[in-house]
C-alpha cells in the first residue's frame, strides 16, 4: 500500500518535530505576554511606585514587541532563521532573569522591554519556520498545532499569573519562564536545520527608511489606543496625538513600500487575496478576542464579586473549548477550504457572546460556563481557518512578510477592541451604583461585541474556497514528468 495513502490525517513527522521544537520555546512568550497583567497591583505595593508608573510594565513590554516585529524577516534573512531563534530564545531568557532581579520599578520596566525586543522578533518567526517546513502542504493540521498557545495564552496567562501570585511572589512570573526557555534551546539546536545564508551570497539590505516609518508607527498606535481607558476616551490629548502620528507614519511606510520590492514587509502580498482578506479577518478576530476577553473578567470581578483568581478559573472552559476546536477545524480546514469553517466559527463565536448581552448579577454559572465553552470552540476553529488561509498559495520567501502581516493585523485588532469595549462600558457603566445597573452597562458593552464579531462573518466567504491537491512529497517531479509524458505525439516503432 502506498504509504502516502495509509493516513491522510498524519502530519509529516519532520514538520511535527520542528512544530513542538518551537512551541517549547514559544510558550515563554505567548504566556509572558499575559501572565503580568494580574500582578499590577502587588508590583505597585512591593516596589512601592504608583500603578501609573506600573503599568509601564506591561506597556513597554509591547510596545517593544510591536517596535521588533517587522525586523523578523529581514534578521531572518540574514542570520538564518535557527541562529536567530536561538539568540532571540536567549536574550528572553536573560530578559526575565533580569526582570526577576529587578530592584526597583525602572529596572523591572527597563528589563521587560529586553523581553519585549526578543519576543517581538520570535512571534512571527514562530510560525514562519513551521510554515517553510512545511512546503504548503496540511496547512489547517500544522495551524491546529502552531495556534494552541496563541489561544490558550490570553485565556490561560492570567490563571497562572493569579496561581503563581497565590503561592509565591511576583518574582516566579519571569522565574518560571526559565524551563520553558532552556529546554526550548536544546530543542532548537538539535532539530532545526541550519538554513544559515551560503557563504558569498547576495545579503538582504535593511530598510532603514521602512524601519523607522513603521516600527515607530505601530508602536504609536498601540500606545494610543492602549490609553483610551482614561476619562476623556478617544478624545483625550494622550490618545488621539499618537494615534494621530501613528496613522501618518504607517500612511508613510504604505507610500515608500508599495512600489519597493525590498521594503522592509512587503506590501505587495496584499495583491494575494488569501493575504488581504486573512488580515482584515485577524483584525476582527483581534477584536473578537482581546475585546472580549476584557469585559468578561471584569464581569465577573465586578458584577460578580469574583477575585483575580477567581475569575481567571472562570474563563478556563474557554480554553477548553479551543484545545476541542484544533484537530477538527485543522482536518476540516485542509478538506473544505478555511472560507467554510471561518464563517461557521465566526457565526459559532457570535452566538455563544449573545448570552452574555443579558447578563445580571444572578444569571446562572452553567449558563455562562457553557456559553464560554462554545465560545472557545469558535474561537479556536476561527484562529486556525484564518491564520492557515494567509499561507495559501505563498511561495517560501513570502512566507515571513505574511507572518509579520497577520500577526500585527491580529495584535492591532486586538488592541483596537479592548479600547472601543472600554470607552463603551465606561459611558454605560460609569454612574452605576448596584450591580444590577452595573451588568446592564456590560450588557451594552457585550452587544457591540457581538455586532462586531458579526460584521467578520460574510467577509469570511473572501477567503480561498476547497484547497487544491498537492502531489505527495517526493513525487512531485514524477507527476510532472508523467503530464509531459502524456502529451508527447505517439508514433510507430
Amino acid at each position: 500500500m502506498d504509504p502516502d495513502r495509509m493516513d491522510p490525517d498524519r502530519m509529516d513527522p519532520a514538520v511535527w518535530r520542528m512544530a513542538l521544537t518551537v512551541i517549547v520555546g514559544a510558550l515563554a512568550v505567548v504566556f509572558d505576554t499575559t501572565i503580568v497583567s494580574v500582578a499590577l497591583n502587588d508590583l505597585a505595593k512591593d516596589l512601592d511606585a504608583p500603578l501609573s508608573t506600573i503599568q509601564w510594565v506591561s506597556t513597554g513590554y509591547l510596545l517593544a514587541v510591536f517596535v521588533t516585529i517587522p525586523l523578523a524577516g529581514w534578521a531572518q534573512s540574514r542570520l538564518g532563521g535557527k541562529r536567530l531563534w536561538i539568540a532571540a530564545l536567549g536574550m528572553f531568557l536573560i530578559g526575565s532573569v533580569l526582570s526577576a532581579l529587578a530592584w526597583n520599578a525602572t529596572s523591572l520596566i527597563a528589563f521587560r522591554v529586553v523581553q519585549g525586543i526578543a519576543g517581538g522578533i520570535m512571534m512571527p518567526l514562530t510560525v514562519t519556520l513551521i510554515m517553510q517546513a512545511a512546503k504548503g502542504r496540511d496547512i489547517g493540521k500544522v495551524m491546529a498545532v502552531i495556534t494552541v498557545p496563541t489561544a490558550l495564552g490570553p485565556i490561560l496567562g492570567p490563571v497562572l499569573g493569579g496561581l503563581i501570585l497565590h503561592l509565591a511572589d511576583w518574582r516566579w512570573l519571569f522565574f518560571v519562564n526559565i524551563p520553558f526557555c532552556l529546554v526550548g534551546g536544546r530543542l532548537a539546536w538539535r532539530n532545526l536545520p541550519d538554513d544559515r545564508p551560503a557563504p558569498g551570497s547576495p545579503r538582504a539590505r535593511l530598510d532603514v527608511v521602512g524601519l523607522l516609518l513603521l516600527s515607530p508607527g505601530v508602536a504609536a498606535l498601540i500606545y494610543g489606543l492602549s490609553r483610551v481607558e482614561g476619562g476623556a476616551g478617544f478624545a483625550g490629548a494622550e490618545v488621539l496625538i499618537p494615534l494621530i502620528g501613528g496613522l501618518a507614519l504607517v500612511g508613510g511606510f504604505v507610500a515608500w513600500a508599495l512600489p519597493r520590492a525590498g521594503a522592509l514587509v512587503n506590501l505587495r502580498l496584499f495583491r494575494h487575496r488569501a493575504v488581504a482578506s486573512s488580515a482584515a479577518l485577524l483584525f476582527l478576530g483581534g477584536i473578537s478576542l482581546y475585546g472580549a476577553m476584557m469585559l468578561l473578567p471584569l464581569y465577573f470581578q465586578q458584577v460578580r464579586g469574583q477575585d483575580a483568581l477567581g475569575a481567571g478559573l472562570l474563563l478556563i472552559p474557554q480554553g477548553v473549548g479551543a484545545l476541542l476546536a484544533r484537530g477538527l477545524a485543522g482536518r476540516y480546514t485542509d478538506r473544505i477550504g478555511p472560507r467554510r469553517v471561518a464563517f461557521a466559527a465566526f457565526a459559532c463565536v457570535a452566538a455563544a457572546t449573545v448570552p452574555f448581552a443579558f447578563v445580571t448579577a444572578d444569571t446562572s454559572e452553567v449558563l455562562l460556563t457553557a456559553a464560554l465553552l462554545v465560545r472557545g470552540i469558535g474561537l479556536g476553529a476561527a484562529m486556525i481557518a484564518l491564520s492557515g488561509a494567509a499561507y495559501v498559495g505563498l511561495a517560501h520567501e513570502e512566507i515571513p512578510g505574511a507572518s509579520i502581516i497577520t500577526r500585527v493585523a491580529q495584535q492591532i485588532g486586538g488592541s483596537v477592541g479592548i479600547a472601543v469595549l472600554a470607552v463603551i462600558l465606561q459611558h454605560t457603566a460609569a454612574d452605576a451604583r448596584t450591580p444590577g445597573a452595573l451588568a446592564d452597562g456590560f450588557d451594552d458593552a457585550f452587544w457591540w461585541s457581538v455586532a462586531l464579531t458579526a460584521v467578520a462573518v460574510p467577509l469570511c466567504l473572501l477567503l480561498p474556497g476547497r484547497p487544491e491537491p498537492l502531489a505527495p512529497a517526493g513525487k512531485a517531479e514524477d507527476a510532472a514528468a508523467a503530464e509531459v509524458q502524456t502529451q508527447l505525439p505517439v508514433t510507430d516503432e
